[in-house]
């Protein structure tokens, strides 16, 4: 079969369980594609292909033996900043490039238990700090819409393979957007579920309280599957929060369209630099909901101008403190010839992390140094708590809150943007992350250029359910999840 990547997760496991094709038929099918495509995408960092064949022939006894579950058999990629046993772990660095996990997080666990098949780990930038995917020690990720592109960031290999069909779904992480604006680049379906749903265990730390794990898949329906495996209590993780874990596939039908209240807050929509296009899909997909029967209601966030100082303080402070303990010492890149400690200390870092990387830890050593920890990161952590009650208020009246998941489409590589123009992009995503909110992305159409534009809704706190079963209503409803890169329909 040629067409084996055109499926739906929830289409794959009917086939599986059905034995119209085998795992390894399906893992091949892949494998090929990503030898013959992923040159001109660039998406992934390793490829895993003895291992996931290993892996699609346990699965398909485990389906012959009656054992499997939903998942068996269904080709995954990670994103490179999961830690896997046995396989290189870069978090997108010249840092990690040496570094072989000797465990899995425990999402690459659950997947494994799932039956989930590793097609391999995918590119990101360096330690998830950046919005476009360029900031790779392995280089740069194209758009499979436009592969003069970003694919956005920081989990742009993940939105890469999928919009290339170089796997069915991914992994990915969202720090400040880093799952939702790159599903808006590439026409995906991804979700950021609340703080505390995902175990961030075996996750490489960019900024704890920021961090969240979730799904990237082409529909909120597939993105469900994922989120069954993923989400969940653990033990080895501190901040995992003990709560029931909903199952988000049988609720995509749970939430009805009619009567539902979406927050428009006025001032999302009068941000400078919101593209025209931009601002024009998500006001029709707007339009369309509300002929769907939900209700759209003006209202008020009017701590939007603090998202971008508050966050450029808080994420950049737990980035300096997290990085401190690549030294040279314990594992990862070390300097050559060090001619004593410090020498190893300092080379080892600045030949180790790239520019953006180097920026982040500058200023957050800074926002924590002495004399300047009250004046700035103990005064973010406080404005932090009042975005976060705007929000809470917000939903006293509303269900959920839509916004475009970014300011435009995507970037073209190489655009040199200054670092406060990259930050400023993020103005829709990073608010949601100080607040610990869960939030989705929706693809809603196309710019002039013909690149993706996404349509983000926030929730309240464990409302992942709702959100997906919002946007499957919206995709049944529309055709937008379908359209394929002309990469994506190329056949290996």
């Amino acid at each position: 079969m040629t067409d084996l990547h055109r499926l739906s997760i929830r289409e794959l496991s009917e086939g599986l369980a059905g034995a119209k094709f085998s795992s390894r038929e399906l893992t091949e099918h892949y494998l090929k594609r990503i030898a013959k495509l992923d040159t001109q995408v660039k998406s992934y960092v390793t490829v895993t292909a003895e291992q996931a064949l290993a892996q699609a022939d346990a699965a398909d006894a485990a389906i012959k033996a009656g054992t499997a579950t939903a998942l068996t058999g269904v080709p995954i990629a990670h994103k490179d900043i999961f830690c896997t046993q046995g396989i290189k772990t870069t978090a997108g660095s010249k840092m990690l490039d040496n570094f072989i996990s000797p465990y899995d997080a425990t999402v690459v666990a659950k997947g494994k238990t799932a039956g989930l098949v590793t097609l391999g780990k995918v590119n990101m930038d360096e330690f998830a700090m950046g919005s476009t995917s360029e900031n790779s020690f392995y280089g740069a990720t194209a758009n499979p819409w436009n592969l003069g592109h970003v694919p956005g960031g920081s989990s742009g290999g993940s939105a890469a393979a999928i919009a290339a069909d170089l796997a069915p779904f991914a992994t990915g992480t969202d720090t400040g957007g880093s799952i939702r604006q790159p599903a808006s680049f590439c026409g995906l379906t991804g979700l950021k579920p609340s703080y505390g749903r995902v175990s961030r265990f075996g996750m490489i730390a960019y900024a704890s309280s920021l961090d969240q794990g979730g799904p990237m898949a082409r529909s909120a329906e597939d993105c469900a599957y994922l989120m069954n495996v993923m989400a969940g209590h653990d033990a080895k993780d501190s901040t995992s929060v003990e709560k029931d874990v909903d199952d988000y596939v049988a609720n995509l039908n749970g939430t009805t369209v009619k009567g539902l209240r979406i927050g428009i807050p006025k001032q999302y929509f009068n941000v400078a630099g919101l593209d025209a296009d931009v601002k024009a899909r998500v006001e029709e997909s707007l339009k369309k909901l509300e002929e769907m029967g939900a209700t759209l209601v003006e209202i008020d966030l009017n701590m939007t101008e603090a998202y971008v100082p508050t966050y450029y303080l808080i994420a950049p402070a737990e980035a300096s403190s997290n990085l401190s303990r690549y030294d040279g010492v314990r594992y990862g890149y070390r300097a050559e010839n060090p001619v004593d400690l410090m020498d190893l200390y300092k080379r080892s870092r600045s030949e180790g992390f790239g520019a953006e990387v180097q920026r982040r830890i500058l200023i957050g050593t800074y926002a924590l140094s002495a004399g300047y920890y009250d004046a700035y990161y103990v005064k973010a952590q406080k404005v932090r708590r009042l975005i976060q009650q705007d929000f809470l208020k917000a939903f006293e009246s509303v269900d959920v809150i839509a916004a475009p998941a970014a300011p435009t489409t995507a970037y073209k590589i190489g655009a040199n943007l200054s670092p406060v123009e990259m930050y400023l992009g993020d103005i829709y995503t990073i608010a949601v992350n100080l607040a610990g909110l869960p939030a989705i992305n929706a693809p809603v159409g196309f710019d002039k250029d013909n690149l993706p534009v996404g349509l983000q809704l926030i929730g309240n706190y464990w409302s992942e359910s709702q959100l997906l079963s919002v946007v499957h209503q919206y995709q049944q409803a529309t055709d937008w999840h379908t359209k394929r890169a002309a990469i994506a329909e190329e056949n290996a």
